[in-house]
């Protein structure tokens, strides 16, 4: 069981006593509207459970369907997998279950409702991943359960969801490149197949702009079909004319693909050509050296999904709406230094 969060927890934070802290919590006098609010933002991103409210937790067991795309469970143990593995211990951790449900890609495109929905078994559901519009509109309008929503978001529609920090985190990963004297870098990802994929080629591209580096197009390059999602190494990873000395992947297992092909070319990573990715998740075996990647910190999301869940259920207030969560940069061996040429005389 996870440990609960306590008044002194917060006030520690915040470098009060433990009555300003339960003054603010429970809106009492003698303290400042500034304050008030401070540790009220504190206690929710902490997690704090008042004490009715633990109780009311813990009278009962709440079920919560996932739902995921098929194509991103395939025969590798995915980044989404792990999402997954996670949310459950948290749900564990505060006596809930989850119960998944792989949605088949001919379903989303179909507006097909899935099983969780249908038998009425969960209290509420996450939904893992980008589905088509259609799909999760009708997934709403049936559920008649809170639903909640992990790596996507919808500029159309005010959702709860909870995503990962790809703009700045592609941002960091082409910087650290820039500083290791590359200028010539790549982006390996179909751009629009996801939100996230988008925002690590807008980060790339903040970074290429800020640098003054050029921007060739055919150094934009596809991993996978839009239409189904899924990565085709064979027909989409195709190296351009003229090579860079970097690539930026949008994720670890793209980057994993790319180095295999880059081998078959007579390319050595990262001799001739550094390569970086995203996630830090890869199936063992996968690739021969170690990828340097931006880390997204599963846990946080987790826990951060599953407390807009049970606020949710419980009909309780909290913050609505898309939270970011941050992550860091993890070197490995896929990256080393270039040359820069000695400028004129």
């Amino acid at each position: 069981m996870s440990k609960a969060v306590k008044l002194a927890d917060i006030a520690a934070v915040v470098g009060v006593s433990t009555v300003t802290v339960s003054k603010a919590l429970s809106d009492q006098k003698g303290v400042s509207e500034e304050l008030r609010e401070k540790i009220k933002r504190l206690a929710e991103e902490m997690g704090y459970q008042p004490p009715a409210a633990t109780k009311k937790l813990a009278s009962k067991q709440y079920n919560i369907g996932v739902l995921v795309q098929e194509i991103y469970l395939d025969k590798y143990a995915s980044y989404y997998w792990q999402l997954y593995q996670e949310l459950t211990k948290k749900a564990m951790g505060r006596g809930c279950f989850t119960v998944l449900e792989l949605v088949a890609r001919e379903d989303v495109l179909t507006v097909k409702t899935p099983m969780l929905v249908q038998e009425k078994r969960v209290d509420a559901i996450v939904v893992l991943g980008t589905m088509e519009k259609e799909y999760l509109q009708n997934l709403e309008e049936e559920a008649e359960v809170p639903v909640v929503y992990m790596d996507y978001y919808d500029y159309e529609r005010e959702i709860d969801t909870v995503i990962p920090n790809s703009f700045y985190g592609c941002y960091m990963l082409t910087n650290y490149l820039y500083d290791m004297g590359h200028r010539e870098i790549a982006y390996v990802g179909t751009v629009c197949a996801t939100n996230s994929i988008t925002d690590r080629y807008l980060g790339y591209l903040k970074s290429i702009l800020e640098h003054h580096l050029q921007q060739k197009e055919e150094w934009v390059i596809d991993d996978r079909d839009i239409k189904t999602g899924k990565i085709d190494p064979e027909g989409k990873l195709l190296l351009p004319k003229q090579m860079p000395s970097a690539f930026v992947c949008n994720c670890d297992l793209t980057a994993s693909y790319l180095i295999k092909k880059l081998q078959r070319e007579g390319y050595r990573v990262p001799e001739d050509v550094s390569v970086v990715g995203y996630d830090n998740y890869l199936y063992p075996g996968s690739c021969d050296i170690g990828i340097t990647t931006y880390e997204v910190d599963i846990s946080e999301m987790a826990r951060r999904t599953l407390h807009k869940v049970l606020k949710k259920i419980t009909n309780e207030t909290y913050t609505s709406g898309v939270f970011i969560v941050d992550g860091h940069l993890v070197r490995k061996e896929s990256v080393i230094p270039k040359e820069l040429p000695e400028p004129p005389a």
